[in-house]
């Protein structure tokens, strides 16, 4: 079955192609209001109780979890160096890794 073809209009001024790209784009424009990284605190009680737990008992039991993950693995008999070095890289993420990204994201460039 052919393709249903619409007629093009043959010498359509160049303009109305321009002006349907500039226009939405300068609608846009006109229409954004000013954004300031930082300045909203609509999440920060989150981020301050997701960051204490990460740091406090939270990543203890995290670390914890992985090193008995490792344990058992070790116990099942094969030996891979992944099950000593993801909850050694676990306890150091959770440890430092936190405060590192917490302190990136709210700097001030």
């Amino acid at each position: 079955m052919p393709a249903l073809a619409l007629p093009r209009r043959l010498g359509a001024p160049r303009f109305t192609h321009a002006a349907s790209l500039v226009l939405p784009v300068a609608l846009a424009a006109l229409a954004a209001s000013a954004a300031y990284a930082g300045a909203d605190t609509t999440f920060a009680p989150a981020l301050t109780k997701f960051t204490d737990f990460l740091e406090g008992s939270g990543g203890k039991i995290i670390t914890v979890l992985s090193l008995a993950g490792g344990l058992i693995g070790l116990a099942s008999g094969r030996f891979t160096l992944s099950q000593i070095a993801v909850p050694v890289g676990v306890g150091i993420g959770v440890g430092t890794g936190v405060p590192i990204v917490t302190s990136v994201v709210t700097a001030v460039i």
